[in-house]
């Protein structure tokens, strides 16, 4: 496979697992908001926090951009996902944001 192919074949990878973490974030928030906390709801926050760990030892990187930079020098955000580039700019900020607030909901209601 050429370096061509396989930054496209990176970057489809990194999109859906981007999709699902995103679906995952916006249950824990639906499921504070709605007060509709289950074993899914605690299972997508051991997620998230997980994923936060492979973040902090990749040093904030996401392993995929990792390796999809041995096969791009582009200096864009979204050289390694299909996300605009605005998104891939503030894509950590926005999902943490919307993570946090889904995660106290769910803290508030389950401790009070």
């Amino acid at each position: 496979m050429n370096p061509a192919n396989k930054l496209l074949a990176i970057k489809w990878v990194h999109t859906l697992i981007w999709i699902f973490f995103v679906a995952v974030i916006i249950y824990i928030l639906y499921s504070g908001i709605f007060n509709e906390i289950n074993i899914y709801t605690w299972i997508g926050i051991g997620l998230i926090i997980l994923e936060g760990i492979v973040l902090l030892v990749f040093k904030m990187f996401c392993p995929l951009t990792i390796m999809a930079r041995k096969y791009s020098d582009s200096e864009k955000d979204n050289f390694d996902i299909f996300l605009p580039n605005w998104l891939a700019k503030y894509n950590k900020l926005i999902f943490t944001t919307l993570y946090v607030i889904g995660l106290i909901l769910v803290l508030i209601r389950t401790l009070f």
